[in-house]
């Protein structure tokens, strides 16, 4: 039977409840930013509103009737975040008022009840004697004191950053006055009120936990689809898969780890999504696994969360060939988009140990985005692009016998080509720089590295050019200025803004007080060549233009 009543905080943190964060839950999560706009709004309500009563949102629980014991579905975030509160201001506080918040964090030992003093909510076990020893026994200041490097994981760094603002929010409003505190903290405990739904099962529980989610409770899909998964995992074993999910989830960050499942989704679906990700994980993956769901965890999640990883951070590993591979990722994670990910994942996870494969899978692949990326294609013609590759690769396949969809079309190279040969300085900001990056590497042999902190790409012959000065004497032909003026040979990467008055200097002042950096040298081979050409005239340009595209048709075998 569901029950849902609702409770001011006085009820909720009483000795009526004694709230376990089972293990396959997430970790706390909560940054700052949510645990900020909470006080805020409390605080707000506080000083405006001196009679109503303030609703928090609901929590779900499994729990049976008059058996304190409740494992916390949803609300652990909530439910951690106003202990903190309340200790928070406990700690600020003496004598009886310090003892009396203290009662909803600690029940209170009763010797002639034979009632043991205990937390009210025991997180997760890898959290549960730092959150008693830090927040429940109000030790704030030996935990501000501590360097966050040596906490085992972020939920610790959370419960710091997040103590840390609360009771500096409480000295801002309160000035750490003892009466204005307490009437705060009585304001909490009396006047704001939570929903409490509990369910004597994990069944139901599940099923409510899942509505009130599609209602707009801060979750991700990923929460929803843990909870599925662990909760069909037989309870002697819970708790090891639960570690392990909770590990990839560090590994790939929170927001990582729910972009890998719509690329999950995506190899099993190989098509666009067209409703939301739970619903379609469920209906495309899940259905799968739904008798094994340890085989979900060991033979998907955990060697496509590995391959995810080393494909992001760009730290593919081997004996030959990983810094050829992982410059190719670093072009990858350039992209506008991240529709490449999904068959890059499937390919990893499969031939990750042959490293001559990856090298010619990822070099084709690099080449297959450039092409999607420069001719901005759209998401539609992406995705069904790289389905052809996951179909492929989801049949043998070898270096011997690689899948043909990851090769440019003929007609694709043609687009490409006419594409490079167009007017690039009217592509999209991240468009243009990728040619014009991906052409600079190529003249280096692929051995420097870009990541510059601002990028802007300038012309040579300028596009105004002034009356009577010398780029008018060698350009007297205003259509072909037109023509060249926003073509490959004509443009140079800077890595800065220079002076807008030097864009029409006459060509040897511009390339000193306009290309040179401090040292009269430049970062790129592109704008190098440049300060060593003697004269720009439209015959040079048209050379440097076949140059340039020759270039760019090796390095992408075009």
């Amino acid at each position: 039977m569901i029950k849902a009543t609702e409770n001011s905080l006085s009820k909720v943190f009483s000795s009526d409840y004694c709230y376990e964060i089972p293990p396959y839950q997430r970790p706390y999560a909560w940054t700052v930013e949510e645990t900020s706009a909470l006080f805020d709004d409390l605080i707000d309500f506080y000083n405006q509103q001196k009679d109503d009563s303030y609703f928090l949102g609901s929590i779900v629980l499994i729990k049976e009737e008059g058996n304190p014991k409740s494992e916390v579905i949803d609300g652990q975030q909530r439910l951690t975040t106003l202990t903190i509160l309340l200790a928070a201001i406990a700690s600020n506080l003496s004598g009886d008022m310090r003892r009396d918040l203290e009662s909803y964090i600690l029940v209170p030992k009763r010797k002639s009840q034979g009632i043991q003093s205990r937390p009210i909510i025991s997180l997760r076990e890898r959290d549960r004697n730092f959150f008693l020893n830090y927040i429940q026994k109000l030790n704030f200041d030996s935990l501000l004191k501590e360097d966050p490097a040596n906490f085992d994981n972020e939920s610790q760094i959370n419960i710091q950053l997040n103590s840390r603002e609360l009771l500096g929010k409480l000295k801002d409003n309160f000035n750490n006055d003892p009466d204005k505190l307490f009437d705060f903290g009585s304001f909490l405990v009396q006047r704001c009120f939570l929903v409490t739904v509990s369910t004597p099962n994990q069944q139901s529980a599940f099923r409510v936990f899942s509505i009130l989610n599609d209602r707009g409770l801060d979750l991700l899909p990923t929460d929803i689809i843990k909870a599925d998964i662990i909760g069909r995992i037989d309870c002697k074993e819970r708790t090891e898969f639960t570690l392990k999910w909770e590990e990839l989830e560090v590994q790939t960050s929170r927001n990582g780890f729910n972009d890998l499942f719509s690329h999950i989704r995506m190899i099993f679906s190989r098509e666009k999504a067209k409703r939301s990700l739970l619903e379609e994980f469920k209906q495309d993956v899940l259905k799968n696994f739904h008798d094994h769901p340890k085989d979900f965890i060991d033979k998907i999640l955990e060697p496509y969360a590995e391959s995810y990883r080393i494909l992001t951070t760009q730290q593919y590993r081997s004996t030959t060939n990983a810094e050829d591979v992982n410059r190719l990722l670093k072009w990858l994670n350039r992209i506008d988009n991240s529709d490449w990910l999904p068959p890059a994942i499937l390919f990893i996870s499969q031939k990750k140990n042959q490293p001559e494969y990856v090298l010619w899978f990822f070099t084709k692949l690099e080449r297959l985005a450039a092409y999607l990326h420069i001719c901005a294609k759209n998401v539609n013609e992406r995705v069904k692009r790289y389905a052809k590759i996951i179909a492929s690769l989801q049949l043998p396949h070898s270096m011997e016998e690689p899948p043909g969809n990851v090769e440019l079309e003929p007609a694709e190279i043609v687009e490409m080509q006419q594409v490079l040969n167009s007017k690039i300085y009217e592509l999209t900001p991240r468009r243009r720089n990728y040619i014009i990056l991906r052409l600079d590497s190529f003249m280096s042999d692929g051995a420097a590295s870009y990541n510059p902190p601002l990028l802007t790409i300038e012309h040579v012959l300028p596009q105004t050019v002034s009356s009577g000065s010398e780029w008018e004497t060698q350009w007297p032909d205003l259509d072909e200025r037109e023509y060249w003026v926003h073509r490959l040979a004509n443009l140079v990467p800077l890595t800065q803004k220079r002076n807008s008055k030097a864009q029409n200097y006459d060509f040897e002042q511009k390339k000193i007080a306009y290309f040179s950096g401090k040292s009269h040298v430049s970062s790129y081979i592109l704008t190098t060549q440049v300060l060593k050409t003697n004269s720009w005239t439209p015959s040079f340009v048209e050379q440097r233009q076949e140059e340039l595209l020759k270039v760019l048709s090796d390095g992408w075998e075009l």
